[in-house]
């Protein structure tokens, strides 16, 4: 009767454990290809658990070593755990990796050392639900590997917001426990060249010794750091001094497709623009072990106009821009890297796809949920480059993110790049207008972006709350990932297209120019913005709800509600303007335009108090200025 009594306890404590266990897909991310549980747990004989303390510890002391055998562990006078890990090449995908967990022993073998790596990073994930459900590891047999063979994240450090090298060692850290290995951060003026000061006098700009210690962190990490340098396009913070001005495509105003545009783009017919670039590459590449290098290029929408109308009316402005892009891969391949680019410009001249040199690597991108990358991938694929797939996290000029679409597009760039066999996922993260989103708007993007690029069959968005809330956040209550998915999508109940802007981004933007004028702005309506409000308050009472037990939590908890207050103030100026006379917010009443004035003024003072916490304070003055206008605006109309 005992005996019975005895075995029912010990299938009922079975049933609960295979119960728990399903759970794990919580803890699992980015997800496995393969995973199967196995009857039994580890550490557990004849009925009896003992702790998985001792393993657990090694493990985790482990995660970073590049070794390879067996390592015993003395659990208790009754188990010795085996921990096998070994480099097996005959495994069939790259970076592929297996893992397998039984009642004494873990056994990781990798295609690579950085497949054992991730096969390290998963098996503590395993161990971390263990420990926070406090229940057995089950026996289990994982196999895994990436979709992607460069799976990467690109940060713009040129718009205003510079890092500090805490928080980039934090976003390493965060994106090689994703299974990211690559990293780029996207520079046009904030690297300190020695011989152009006044380009970057004014930005805290990165330095060489700062870029090599990034370099030695991110290779310990099996994270390539990919030089980026924009070398034709976007080189406004340099055309806009005088020193450069004879580089400029268009010294005065051009009429572009983006209206009247001057000083962006150099001039690719000069010489000294070629020059001006050999020179940054050679005091720039060698700070970087990468084989490869961004050069940019992308929307040099003065091309065509100002300095070079004549030559590319007469040889084409496809042409044109080409023999400029090989001209600076020529530059690179001198440095013994491989060029990359992003390829919008030469998409406009398809014909021109097959003349581009084999070795280079075009970045598609494209940032909507309905960017047909199944129609731009195969221009690539056919001429036999090397590509990869470049969606957006959609937090920049969003204030608190767009996350809806945000996940879409990268969900679509992940099925078809892999449909499309791209060698690269790159989820970029820009900082457009002042770079107003804080870091933590950004995590649910970054860790989706992440995860696709792994595994693309996979959607982790069904995990994201307890990812967030687990890693990140460490918050019990989940409150704060709650809040900061909430946020993410207030911008829907505004209901206005889909736009490269959210509602309270284009109000606090376009406080100047009419709304008929846009046609986002001239779809706003009061109850949108008002239904836009009420879920951003709902998530700021979440957000006092939670228990944040991260080092940066006060810091999170800042930065949320000065982003999601500045979306407020966008809201209310909406709502002040759809009630003005003419839409205008010239004509917006006295007493609520002061009102408004007050409320910014406080804004940009925590804009700035804010800003340092994680970034360095060369940028926070331009950043500032865009909303010192809008005051000044308030005050003065």
């Amino acid at each position: 009767m005992k005996s019975k009594a005895f075995q029912l306890t010990i299938l009922l404590l079975l049933i609960i454990s295979n119960l728990n266990s399903q759970d794990l897909k919580s803890y699992l991310f980015p997800y496995p290809k393969q995973v199967d549980l196995n009857n039994g747990f580890l550490n557990q004989i004849n009925g009896i658990q003992i702790g998985n303390g001792p393993i657990a510890k090694l493990i985790e002391r482990i995660e970073a070593l590049n070794i390879t055998g067996n390592i015993k562990q003395y659990t208790s006078p009754l188990i010795t755990n085996t921990l096998s890990i070994s480099i097996d090449t005959t495994l069939t995908h790259l970076d592929e990796y297996f893992l397998s967990i039984d009642s004494t022993s873990i056994i990781i073998k990798g295609k690579s050392e950085a497949a054992l790596f991730y096969a390290k990073q998963t098996l503590n994930q395993v161990f971390e639900y263990s420990s926070n459900n406090k229940i057995a590891v089950p026996c289990m047999i994982i196999k895994d590997w990436p979709d992607f063979e460069r799976r990467g994240y690109m940060l713009d450090i040129s718009r205003d917001k510079v890092p500090t090298m805490e928080t980039l060692y934090h976003i390493i850290d965060l994106l090689a426990s994703w299974k990211i290995n690559e990293f780029q951060l996207y520079t046009e003026h904030t690297f300190a060249y020695k011989n152009h000061k006044v380009a970057w006098a004014n930005s805290s700009p990165m330095t060489p010794d700062e870029i090599q210690k990034l370099d030695t962190y991110c290779k310990a990490k099996f994270i390539d750091l990919v030089p980026n340098q924009n070398s034709f396009g976007h080189m406004e913070n340099w055309l806009k001094h005088d020193e450069y001005l004879h580089l400029a495509n268009c010294p005065t105003d051009c009429n572009t497709i983006w209206g009247k545009r001057k000083r962006t783009s150099l001039n690719p017919i000069n010489p000294g623009s070629l020059i001006l670039m050999q020179e940054l590459y050679s005091e720039l590449l060698p700070n970087f072990s990468s084989q490869y290098f961004n050069i940019g290029c992308d929307e040099t929408v003065e091309l065509g106009s100002g300095l070079t109308k004549e030559v590319c009316e007469k040889e084409g402005k496809g042409t044109v821009y080409l023999n400029f892009i090989k001209k600076l891969n020529n530059e690179v391949n001198l440095h013994q890297k491989k060029a990359q680019f992003w390829g919008d410009i030469v998409l406009n001249h398809p014909e021109l796809i097959p003349d581009i040199p084999k070795n280079m690597t075009a970045l598609v991108w494209g940032y909507e949920s309905t960017y047909p990358f199944e129609e731009k991938l195969p221009k690539f694929q056919e001429a036999g480059l090397d590509y990869y797939v470049c969606p957006g996290t959609s937090t920049w000029r969003s204030e608190i993110g767009r996350n809806h679409h945000a996940f879409i597009n990268l969900k679509r760039a992940a099925e078809e790049g892999k449909k499309h066999k791209a060698k690269g996922y790159l989820n970029t993260n820009w900082g457009d207008w002042g770079h107003w989103q804080p870091l933590s708007v950004c995590y649910p993007t970054m860790a989706v972006g992440s995860a696709y690029s792994w595994n693309s069959s996979f959607n982790p968005t069904v995990q994201l709350e307890d990812i967030l809330s687990q890693y990140i956040l460490k918050d019990t209550t989940k409150n704060a990932a709650k809040a900061i998915l909430q946020l993410g999508d207030a911008y829907l109940k505004s209901n206005i297209p889909e736009g490269n802007a959210n509602a309270f981004h284009l109000m606090l933007r376009r406080y100047k120019w009419t709304m008929e004028g846009q046609f986002q702005t001239k779809k706003l309506n009061k109850n949108g913005l008002i239904e836009a409000q009420n879920t951003i308050n709902q998530a700021l009472e979440l957000l006092k709800k939670a228990q944040i037990k991260s080092s940066d939590s006060t810091i999170i908890i800042k930065e949320l509600d000065q982003a999601a207050t500045l979306a407020k103030h966008g809201i209310k100026l909406g709502i002040a303007r759809l009630e003005a006379p003419e839409l205008a917010t010239k004509n917006i009443d006295k007493i609520t335009k002061t009102e408004l004035a007050e409320e910014l003024k406080e804004l940009i003072y925590n804009h700035r108090l804010i800003w340092k916490y994680r970034n360095r304070s060369g940028g926070v003055e331009s950043s500032t200025e865009k909303l010192q206008g809008l005051l000044d605006y308030y005050l003065n109309e």
